[in-house]
Order: C-alpha cells, then sequence, then structure tokens
C-alpha cells in the first residue's frame, strides 16, 4: 500500500448570493475545501445586502425550487417556516388574475414558500456556512481565471487593499449573477464568445412593504394581477405576498411607457387606476405602509449558451443568473439556481470528480432546469415592443398561441390547472403541456365559465378592512 497522502480536492465557487451558497453546499462531498469569494460581506442575519437591489422585491420559491434546497440544506424549509415564512398551497392559497381570465382556487398541486428575501438568503447561509468544509471570503473582487482554453487551474483575486493572489482549484463555479464577467474570462482564455440572447421587455419593478390588518396576518392568500403583454400599450402588473411579521410586500410593475412611481400616493393611485383590476388598490386601504418605494430597472431575461460551445474548458462551471437570468415577475430565478446546484451535485456523484469532460457535462446539466422557466418568461414577455431587435419569431409565436389558448383552458378545468402547475412550479418539464390529453383538453377548452371577479372568500375580505 502507498503512504502517499490523498490528494486534497478544493472548490472555488464565486459570488455568495443563493444561488453560490447551494453551489457549495453541493461540492461538499466531492471536495476537501469549499471556499466561496463574495465581493461584499455578507451580513451575519437577515438584514439588506449590498449590489442585491431585486431583494427588496417580492421573491417566491416554487416547490419544484424549495425541495432541491431541502435536498441540499435539509431541514431548511421548517427553519423558515419557524422565523415567519409562509407555506401558499398553489393554487388554493392564490388569488390571480390571468391574461386569459382569474384563475380558480384549485385544490392544492404544489406550494410555495414567501418571505423577504433577506430571511431567505439569512436562513440558508447560516445553514451552508456552519459546514467547516466551507471557508468565505469575502471583500474579494475577482479579477479572471487562471489556466488555458483547455483547463482553469484557479481564480485570481484582488482585495481592497489591493493586494493580488491566485487562488487555485480542481473546480471553479461562477454564481456571480447578472453582473458575471464569464464571458470576459473566457475571452482571455483564448475561447470564442459564447451564443446568447437577451429579452428585455423594459420592465421596471417599485415595491414596498406594508403592515396588514392583523386579521389578515396568518393564512392571507397571495394576490397577482398579471399583465397582458398583447393587449395595446405598456404591460402593468402587480402582486401582494404575505411575508413575516405580518407584513405584505407589494411590487408593482410596467413596461416601457408606464414604469411604477416613486411617490406613495401615486403608487396606489398606479394599483388602482394602471392595473388590469384594483383588488390590490382595494387591499392597500386597510394596510399600513412602513417603508419607501424600492425601484429596480435590471430585469431583462438574458440567456447565455454556454453547453452550445464548440469547446469548453475543464474544471469551470457557470450557474445561477450568470448561466439565465430572468425578468422576476414570473418568480423563477430562485428556484432555477436551486434545482441547478442540485443537477451540479448529481453529474459529479454518477460521474466521479477528476472525470475527463466532466465540466461540459455539468454545463449540459445545469442548463436543463433554465429551459422551462426561459420558455415561460420569453413567450410573454417578447411580444412588447423593443424586447428584441427582431420582434418574436415563429417559434415565439407558436408557442404564445398554444400557451394563451392552454391558460384560458386551465381558468376553467382543474386537471389542465394542474398540469400548468406542474411546470410552473418546476416539478415537471414543458413536455407535461404536449401530451395527448393535455393538447385535446386546450382543443376544447375550459368546461366552466369565466369567473367575473377576484375569487377572494368573504372572511378575506373583512380580514383586509
Amino acid at each position: 500500500m502507498s503512504d502517499q497522502p490523498s490528494p486534497v480536492r478544493s472548490a472555488v465557487v464565486l459570488g455568495g448570493s443563493l444561488a453560490g451558497l447551494l453551489a457549495a453546499r453541493a461540492l461538499v462531498g466531492f471536495a476537501d475545501r469549499v471556499t466561496v469569494v463574495e465581493r461584499d460581506v455578507l451580513p451575519d442575519g437577515p438584514e439588506p445586502r449590498r449590489n442585491l437591489p431585486q431583494a427588496r422585491h417580492v421573491h417566491v420559491l416554487w416547490s419544484g425550487g424549495a425541495r432541491a434546497v431541502e435536498e441540499l440544506v435539509p431541514g431548511v424549509g421548517e427553519s423558515l417556516l419557524d422565523a415567519g415564512a409562509h407555506r401558499l398551497a398553489v393554487t388554493t392559497d392564490m388569488v390571480a388574475l390571468a391574461p386569459q381570465g382569474w384563475f380558480r382556487r384549485w385544490p392544492e398541486s404544489h406550494h410555495v414558500f414567501l418571505c423577504g428575501r433577506d430571511l431567505l438568503d439569512a436562513t440558508v447561509r447560516a445553514r451552508v456556512l456552519d459546514d467547516d468544509r466551507i471557508e468565505l471570503v469575502e471583500r474579494a473582487e475577482v479579477l479572471g481565471l487562471e489556466g488555458t482554453d483547455a483547463a482553469v487551474t484557479g481564480v485570481r483575486l484582488r482585495g481592497t487593499d489591493g493586494s493580488r493572489r491566485t487562488l487555485h482549484a480542481d473546480l471553479v463555479v461562477d454564481a456571480t449573477g447578472r453582473g458575471s464577467r464569464a464571458p470576459h474570462w473566457l475571452r482571455e482564455l483564448g475561447l470564442p464568445e459564447p451564443p446568447q440572447r437577451v429579452v428585455d421587455s423594459g420592465l421596471a419593478y417599485a415595491s414596498r412593504i406594508y403592515r396588514a390588518p392583523e386579521p389578515a396576518w396568518h393564512g392571507y392568500p397571495m394576490v397577482t394581477v398579471q399583465a397582458d403583454p398583447k393587449a395595446d400599450g405598456p404591460g402593468r402588473a402587480g402582486v401582494l405576498a404575505p411575508i413575516e411579521d405580518g407584513c405584505w410586500l407589494v411590487s408593482l410593475s410596467g413596461t416601457r411607457g408606464s414604469e411604477p412611481p416613486t411617490n406613495g400616493a401615486e403608487f396606489t393611485r398606479f394599483a388602482r387606476e394602471e392595473l388590469r383590476h384594483p383588488v390590490i388598490a382595494d387591499l392597500l386601504a386597510g394596510a399600513e405602509p412602513l417603508t419607501d418605494i424600492s425601484i429596480t430597472r435590471a430585469t431583462s431575461n438574458r440567456r447565455y449558451y454556454y453547453e452550445r460551445m464548440p469547446a469548453w474548458p475543464e474544471n469551470f462551471a457557470v450557474i445561477g443568473d450568470a448561466l439565465a437570468a430572468y425578468n422576476p415577475i414570473y418568480g423563477h430565478g430562485m428556484s432555477v439556481a436551486a434545482q441547478s446546484a442540485l443537477a451540479l451535485r448529481d453529474v459529479i456523484q454518477r460521474q466521479s470528480w477528476g472525470t475527463p469532460g466532466l465540466s461540459h457535462r455539468i454545463q449540459k446539466a445545469v442548463a436543463r432546469p433554465v429551459a422551462a422557466a426561459w420558455d415561460l418568461a420569453t413567450s410573454q414577455d417578447v411580444f412588447y415592443p423593443g424586447a428584441t431587435d427582431k420582434g418574436p419569431t415563429l417559434r415565439d409565436r407558436l408557442l404564445a398561441a398554444y400557451v394563451s389558448r392552454l391558460m384560458r383552458t386551465a381558468t376553467g378545468n382543474g386537471r389542465i390547472a394542474r398540469r400548468v402547475t406542474d411546470v410552473t412550479s418546476l416539478e415537471r418539464g414543458a413536455e407535461a403541456l404536449l401530451t395527448p390529453t393535455v393538447l385535446l383538453a386546450t382543443a376544447i377548452g375550459p368546461l366552466k365559465r369565466p369567473l367575473s371577479g377576484p375569487p377572494l372568500r368573504p372572511e378575506e375580505w373583512q380580514a383586509a378592512q
């Protein structure tokens, strides 16, 4: 037997947000040391984090993502509920107006977790960083990748004092979000520009936290009024989400030419007069505003097709918003990031660490959860003026026509509504919507007459007053 010690396996994850922390957790079963590199200082608890403006807006963790998080970080769901997060049944605990009409509150098919993004991040962060195998390096800027076009061997970092060092690694995972510089880093290694697509509806978000009337603190539904991308003029939408501490987080949005206001009185007016139904404004009449209004405009859908590149270096992978970022109105970013982190773990488990071509297999696997969320978002956004250079493609138009008829059917057919939520909750892929039974039901249309107004129960209306 050899007396030589086994080589130490090391991994570096760039970015300490949810995607990065879940990727780090996915890697601890294979690497002896996992280093998370973060340019900022992460808060100790559920506090605002720098350079994460989207944290002020509504976030939804769909059950497909929640299951992935739970598999990577067991017990996190219970911790979230203990901290005040809400678990809502889909669609039982949802009041939603789609372009095709009001959805009925069908029996539970799946679920979502609702809470402030700061609470969600802090809960996951505390559990992940409690592992001695994971080290956090803060206040470090990534300058580039070390290595060649054939293999990455580490990353170059610069500290706040200007000092530079190279952190060597057997695997580097980029989870730096929308601001990822991975295309530039790959060019520096001599690799070509990755294929990409951008669909930008020009949407802006405005959000505010309210104290809900006390009778509405527990068991209140999520209320959404969706935009209609096929209607004349800009798209306008709103969502009211119950979060921790007896609060409602309300996000209003509008595309080019109808951006939501930053003034409190105008915020309420926008909810009443600009949305397709005034239900959110009606509910806010009994609520107390607690915060100023936060605005975010970085909402374009952007996807890099790294899995299509003819050459991909060993020991490098890209996940989360660095791979594909979505219009946040659809609420899929966190869930896709969680599923991608789980895919990262599963590929290494099947192929074993260090296998030639492993990184390319990882990149193909982490891209799969992206597909359904990407089609759901872009099939709507592509119809807003200026969203793309050339307008909707033939595929876009065919997909949108089918989805529109499918959603209209789902407003009055519980079985089809279940199939739709299978996909929107990221529990199943889009192929679930193309089976013969679903195609036939979609051709027939809804079995029940459309609802004339929001399906809020009398006690829910009363609790909000």
